[in-house]
């Protein structure tokens, strides 16, 4: 097939993005398809007549990231200050392709905004959610609400406009420790932990740099895990146990910055539970295809649902991949087996 695998964009998350979608172009080559990777906001720099040459099976595709997030505004300024989030000649490379691959993280990529421009277009056939499931899913607020309707455990939070509210509203209804964290970010961005009034203030700033809209939430002690789903089927959960620290920006992508365990040390119950909690998750958020839920397994042991993922890190060590492997679908198999989804779809 002829896949163009989009990445990158003007998100604090393109770096992550930048290095899941190098690494499935390189995969799916691997697999005998034709690739073409390209940066969803820079665009292409220039439009070949034939716009199908630009799919290619003899590349090899890298990318790293890097301690500290990405300066948006300077991607901006490269490429000319534009406002619009898809650059030139994305649209018609994703129109000639059999499959479009979203390796996007954060922004547009998981917010919903792409996958309804691409149904608009006639443009079916892509991985992921649909654009409702990236809706619902991304904003932490709405996915609490339905989260709790459906009864998936989460930690009590308040919605918080950093432009109008008064951060008393914070101490009053969850207090301290609490967890501060925009409203629509991934990857911890912008999130900090809080223990006193002080720290509140600089949380607050911190959040407030990516988004005006944010959520405080009750910190719960525990173990941290996470738990995919794929093709209707939950996968074996990962503990993640940060080697310092708590598992922020720098050491989700850090190499050796934690330890990660799959399968997750867990009862035959806890198991089946936290299984369970995911596809309630997913279920209630109107997921598609795949995504992850992360949990925090309080001391009371009760798996309390952090966020679910719409499209989760996609390195061959990120966490779906692991838990993948866990049942025996290596890195290459489980990208291709995403494009055949979306095929499907």
């Amino acid at each position: 097939m002829n896949i163009v695998v989009l990445a990158g964009g003007l998100s604090p998350e393109r770096d992550v993005s930048l290095t899941s979608g190098s690494l499935i172009a390189n995969a799916l080559i691997r697999r005998g398809h034709n690739v073409a990777l390209v940066d969803v906001y820079c665009g292409l720099d220039n439009i070949p007549a034939d716009i199908k040459s630009l799919f290619r099976n003899d590349k090899v595709y890298s990318y790293h990231v890097e301690k500290a997030e990405p300066d948006l505004d300077a991607v901006k300024a490269s490429c000319g200050g534009r406002e619009a989030l898809i650059g030139p000649g994305v649209i018609e490379l994703c129109t000639a392709a059999d499959v479009v691959f979203v390796g996007l993280h954060g922004a547009m990529g998981e917010n919903g905004q792409l996958q309804a421009t691409l149904d608009n277009l006639g443009i079916r056939h892509y991985t992921g959610t649909g654009y409702i499931g990236a809706l619902l899913s991304m904003d932490k607020d709405i996915s609490k609400r339905l989260m709790t309707e459906a009864g998936v455990p989460n930690a009590e939070w308040v919605y918080f406009d950093t432009e109008k509210d008064d951060p008393s509203v914070i101490c009053e209804k969850i207090g301290f420790p609490c967890v501060i964290k925009p409203s629509s970010c991934g990857s911890s961005v912008g999130v900090s932990r809080v223990f006193t009034n002080e720290e509140l203030k600089t949380a607050l700033s911190a959040a407030k740099k990516y988004e005006r809209f944010i959520i405080a939430e009750k910190m719960i002690s525990g173990r941290e895990l996470t738990c995919a789903v794929l093709d209707g089927v939950a996968l074996p959960p990962v503990e993640i146990i940060p080697k310092s620290g708590w598992y922020d920006y720098a050491n989700k992508y850090q190499s050796g910055a934690t330890t990660e365990i799959c399968p997750a040390p867990l009862t035959e119950e806890q198991t089946r539970r936290i299984g369970e909690v995911a596809l309630n998750a997913f279920h209630a958020l109107r997921m598609e295809m795949y995504g992850r839920a992360d949990f925090i397994l309080g001391d009371d042991g009760e798996f309390y649902c952090l966020e679910v993922n719409a499209l989760p890190g996609m390195t061959p060590t990120s966490l779906l991949p692991q838990e993948a492997a866990a049942v025996g679908i290596g890195y290459d198999e489980l990208c291709d087996k995403l494009v055949h989804l979306a095929f499907e779809k």
